[in-house]
């Protein structure tokens, strides 16, 4: 009797084993359901994509794709034990932001057999990036879940043999080839969820347009209205203010049909003016991206009162010290009649790197800047993808209208914008940006209340029809 009790409890706590972690068992699981996440997963095909908008519940399906496959408990395929597999991110950092996470969030502690940590602590895992986790598989096994990212370059993709790559976002396509080599004799399955912000890549041809017919291929559009999560509500709010292209793939995860332009929004026809005196009471700030070898690019921004923004200067040259450009810049400072501080210092932004010291010179570019009579704040945020979010906004806001102007004697800020493309990596290339740089500074530290007409009051109307009467008399 005593040896069936102890069969049974063995029985009893492998039943509890193989029990769902709670978040498991609640995923796509109540009244409410995702119904492209289980499309996702009841697809048969080796080869899946699911292109998102931003919280359209991608990324969720993905870290749950893993977890079945991993723990042998997949819904809707045939499961087996010791399985292996890839979960690929762009970066070490968004992995422990994003992939990570999640898949530890769908992870009950009792299935981990064991974590080796990139760096951190095996007993917070969460907060370290993880290299591999050992997995107990319900058919006796243990599964292997590797984690990689894009910048370690295709070498690193090489010579294992897989069950599954999980892409997070799109990589770089020596990267998927080479996953596609590593699941190639197990008949592995290959799986991506990613926003396609990078126009038509190689995704568009190879998965999307599915230019070889291959009969494993298959893919999906996710968009924000497919969330049964997110409030209608937010949804609408946000929607306004977002350009037409920007919707296609934050909201519902299109590919943008203008390249690989990262501004398309930008056209010369109404975003470029001819130069016009720009009242005093409008100017705000000036932006610097230094160089030496390199250009360094400064322009002078102004606001009008309903926060449109209206670049009106230009100093752009390379290879030329501090001394020199803080000369040509308090030049045209001096032209505009610019609002100088009552100890005669002029005040701009600048990149923070300006604020370190080389073993060339124990001054900074700051200081330098602060002998030649500019005062440089160098606290600017430098967030790229939000930055370009903000310039693709002030381009062209949601109900199509702009809200940046740039005079025609800017020239190397336009020929920026023409000449900005994205790279292979998830980020812009890196050329011939330097204007654009300088651009992301400025319009970051402006409140995002600039983009919202406001009330005027009577002097600003006053002010605003003398402006007109003024320009009628001398046309």
């Amino acid at each position: 009797m005593s040896e069936i009790k102890e069969k049974l409890k063995l029985v009893c706590k492998e039943i509890e084993n193989r029990q769902p972690s709670p978040n498991l068992k609640a995923y796509n699981s109540g009244n409410i359901v995702h119904q492209k996440q289980i499309a996702f997963h009841k697809c048969k095909k080796r080869n899946r994509w699911v292109f998102g908008g931003n919280r359209s519940g991608k990324s969720e399906c993905g870290a749950v794709e893993v977890v079945y496959l991993s723990r042998g408990i997949h819904p809707y395929r045939k499961n087996k034990k010791n399985v292996s597999g890839w979960v690929v991110s762009l970066s070490r950092q968004v992995q422990r932001d994003v992939a990570q996470q999640k898949i530890l969030h769908y992870l009950k502690a009792e299935w981990i057999e064991k974590i080796v940590m990139q760096s951190g602590s095996e007993s917070s895992p969460e907060s370290g990036v993880i290299d591999f986790i050992l997995i107990k598989n319900v058919f006796g096994g243990t599964s292997k879940i590797g984690f990689k990212s894009c910048d370690q370059g295709r070498e690193k993709f090489q010579g294992a043999s897989l069950d599954f790559v999980w892409f997070d976002e799109e990589p770089p396509f020596d990267i998927y080839r080479e996953c596609q080599m590593r699941v190639l004799d197990r008949c592995g399955d290959i799986f991506g969820t990613m926003t396609p912000l990078k126009g038509m890549t190689w995704v568009y041809n190879e998965i999307y347009l599915n230019c070889h017919n291959s009969p494993e291929v298959w893919c999906e559009h996710m968009q924000w209205e497919d969330n049964p999560f997110l409030s209608k509500t937010e949804i609408d709010l946000l929607s306004q203010t977002m350009a037409e292209d920007e919707l296609e793939s934050r909201k519902y995860g299109k590919f943008s049909f203008f390249g690989g332009l990262v501004y398309p929004e930008f056209d010369e026809k109404v975003h470029v003016i001819e130069p016009f005196d720009v009242p005093c009471d409008w100017y705000d700030n000036i932006s610097i991206d230094p160089g030496l070898n390199n250009p360094l690019s400064a322009h002078f921004y102004a606001v009008d009162y309903d926060g449109n923004i209206f670049v009106i200067a230009e100093h752009f040259e390379a290879k030329k010290d501090v001394t020199y450009h803080a000369k040509k810049i308090l030049g045209i400072a001096q032209n505009l009649n610019w609002h100088f501080a009552s100890n005669g210092m002029l005040s701009a932004l600048i990149d923070s790197a300006a604020s370190q010291r080389t073993l060339a010179s124990q001054k900074s570019v700051v200081d330098l800047f602060y002998e030649n009579n500019i005062l440089v704040n160098p606290r600017v945020n430098k967030d790229m993808f939000s930055g370009i979010s903000t310039v693709k906004r002030y381009l062209k806001d949601g109900s199509g209208q702009a809200h940046i102007f740039i005079f025609k004697n800017c020239v190397n800020l336009i020929k920026e914008f023409k000449s900005y493309f994205w790279g292979d990596e998830d980020a812009p290339i890196k050329k011939d940006d330097h204007s654009l740089d300088e651009l992301r500074y400025y319009l970051m530290s402006k409140p995002s209340a600039h983009l919202q007409p406001r009330q005027k009051s009577a002097i600003e109307i006053d002010k605003e029809r003398l402006i007109r009467k003024i320009r009628r008399k001398w046309k």
